[in-house]
């Protein structure tokens, strides 16, 4: 996600200046620290009660977790639109842009070896880059599995080229074998012409057709390496293509090349919506497919974003009807989603599915500006005739403290503050409906858990669903359920301290590498509240625990290497893949360990599976 696009619409680009950092957090910090100390409570109910360290440490080899580095299995190069030529490296692991390397690509995919993308001709001078550049960091991820092949997994992130300029496109990578081995991945085509490709998220249809929903974007660089969005200059990097736009790429069923992709719709790109002027940015883009058979809407696709249009966040939703072949019906003239009455500042984070009976529900996310955006709000949305007419069904009580801007004793931001899923069986006749979110307010990040049995009229009290006994970040809850109605909260983890200096986890790790992060003096030896894993948690459908918190990183990361730099802040992702199929939890996160396979200590996507447990 894009909080930059916040900074873009309050100040300097309003007036066609440059943009020299995005979305300054040293306010909202400020307000959010405020408020912790202010409110702060014990927290919500923990069904499962607290765990060791050592209990959580041991659980990851107890519960047979598999663990795979999916994105170093390749080497992948494409030519980007805009070359960005700083090189923070050695320091946090960074090593700047670098040309493909002799041997090429082992992808397959088109690399712009043999001249310009289709969508770069006609870019001013100076652009696109010279020649291929070598994929190296893998930041933020979505996974999904193929309703009609329970082995065959697609997962997307982003596939960055230069993690100082935080210059990407988004790839793919894409199993065959239940997540064993990931042999075909590479930067998903068509889109090449814009300066970013962002925010990886896909659904299938009811064929095995795969969606890609996409949010291509352009800007260049400033003399200070400062990113800048003005348009209609002799600086913008491609006048051809739209400024921003919502678009889909879609892999069809039986596709096995890197190449294989649908991407363009009458002659142009597959837009759902474009944008030219400023004052409008498109963000936060979402996704979801009906595939449920009694559905009067089989296989319609539901494409919803944000438009941050003079900073407000107006939430927009657009519809088509799916094919056999991987095309589709024209998409629908994007509507405005309903919101509650006084609403400070519109809504974001759209996260649509859709019921078996073919009820489509997304939550927003509300912020509150005037009272220094101390406080989010959770509304619920529905449409029951297909994406035609929406209501506001109702706002989830309470209020929630966001994160802070950067989180403690690190330089990475956070995003997107909640999640939602539905259930796939009634419960009391209604399809259970799940919210999970961050929440601030005790002056540490944890993961609530609340639920509506009654098609979201009213919800449960929330539980706390991470189990650490020291008050550390949890953080980026990711909600699926299966089959059986199982439900699965997976979440980023913080209470593991990261390896002691000298032994060969630190080294693996890469901490000596850590040594330029201003918030923490040197390596991060034995640090607390720093390195990440990743973790699930399992629910019935009424939300009894079953068991405590699984580790399924069997190995700590540090978030500080490798990590795409925007302004004062990092990146290791909004958000990150989580989804079962059959009776696996399947899940892909962030990693800059190396297990053999990544030597540089490169953004990663690891993939972890491991049997949902019985109930």
């Amino acid at each position: 996600m894009r909080n930059r696009r916040i900074a873009l619409l309050l100040g300097p680009a309003l007036l066609g200046l440059s943009l020299l950092s995005p979305f300054s957090s040293s306010t909202a910090n400020a307000a959010n620290a405020a408020n912790a100390a202010t409110t702060a409570t014990a927290a919500p109910a923990l069904p499962q009660g607290t765990q060791s360290d050592a209990a959580y440490a041991a659980s990851q080899a107890a519960n047979a977790v598999s663990n795979v580095q999916a994105t170093s299995a390749r080497t992948s190069c494409f030519r980007p639109e805009v070359p960005y030529a700083a090189n923070s490296g050695p320091a946090e692991g960074y090593s700047g842009m670098t040309p493909c390397p002799a041997g090429g690509a082992t992808t397959g995919e088109d690399t712009g070896a043999a001249g310009p993308y289709p969508t770069q001709v006609g870019s001013n001078p100076g652009y696109p880059a010279a020649t291929p550049m070598l994929v190296k960091g893998h930041s933020e991820s979505d996974l999904r599995v193929d309703p009609t092949n329970p082995n065959h997994l697609i997962g997307a992130s982003k596939w960055v080229v230069s993690a100082e300029g935080y210059n990407h496109l988004l790839g793919f990578f894409e199993s065959f074998d239940g997540g064993h081995s990931w042999p075909v991945q590479g930067h998903i085509p068509g889109y090449e012409g814009w300066t970013d490709n962002t925010d990886p998220v896909g659904a299938f249809d009811t064929w095995g057709n795969y969606y890609s929903l996409l949010l291509p974007y352009q800007f260049f660089y400033n003399a200070d390496g400062s990113h800048d969005f003005s348009v209609g200059t002799s600086r913008e990097a491609n006048p051809v293509v739209a400024s921003q736009a919502i678009s889909v790429a879609v892999r069809p069923h039986g596709a096995t090349t890197a190449t294989q992709w649908l991407t363009t719709r009458g002659g142009h790109p597959d837009f759902v919506a474009t944008y030219d002027s400023i004052g409008n940015g498109p963000d936060k883009q979402w996704i979801a497919v009906d595939t449920n058979p009694n559905s009067p809407h089989l296989n319609r696709i539901y494409a919803m974003w944000v438009d941050f249009h003079n900073k407000t966040p107006v939430p927009y939703v657009a519809y088509a009807d799916a094919r056999p072949d991987g095309t589709h019906t024209d998409w629908s003239t994007p509507q405005a989603l309903p919101e509650p009455p006084n609403t400070p500042q519109g809504a974001t984070y759209l996260l649509p599915h859709v019921a078996p009976d073919g009820t489509v529900y997304t939550t927003l996310t509300n912020s509150d500006p005037a009272h220094r955006l101390c406080c989010d709000a959770i509304f619920l949305d529905a449409s029951h005739d297909g994406g035609q007419t929406w209501t506001t069904v109702s706002t989830l009580p309470g209020t929630i403290t966001p994160p802070p801007g950067s989180y403690a004793n690190t330089t990475f931001r956070d995003g997107i503050e909640d999640t939602f899923t539905l259930g796939s069986r009634p419960v009391n006749g209604h399809y259970p409906l799940y919210v999970a979110y961050e929440d601030y307010a005790t002056g540490v990040v944890n993961v609530l858990l609340t639920a509506s049995y009654d098609g979201g009229a009213s919800w449960s009290a929330p539980i706390r669903v991470n189990d650490n006994a020291a008050p550390v970040d949890e953080f980026q809850p990711n909600l699926t359920t299966g089959p059986d109605g199982t439900v699965s909260v997976a979440f980023y983890d913080r209470r593991l301290a990261c390896a002691a200096a000298g032994t060969a986890e630190a080294r693996a790790a890469g901490l000596a590498l850590d040594t330029a992060n201003p918030k923490h003096p040197g390596a991060p030896y034995g640090a607390t509240d720093y390195c990440v894993d990743t973790s699930v948690q399992f629910y019935d459908p009424t939300l009894g625990p079953l068991g405590h918190n699984l580790r399924l990183s069997a190995h700590s990361f540090d978030p500080q290497l490798d990590s795409p730099v925007e302004g004062s802040s990092t990146f290791i992702g909004d958000y990150f893949g989580n989804v079962i199929g059959g009776t696996t939890d399947y899940t892909t996160s962030v990693t800059t360990y190396d297990d053999g396979t990544n030597p540089a200590h490169l953004q990663q996507q690891q993939v972890t599976a491991v049997a949902v447990p019985l109930h």
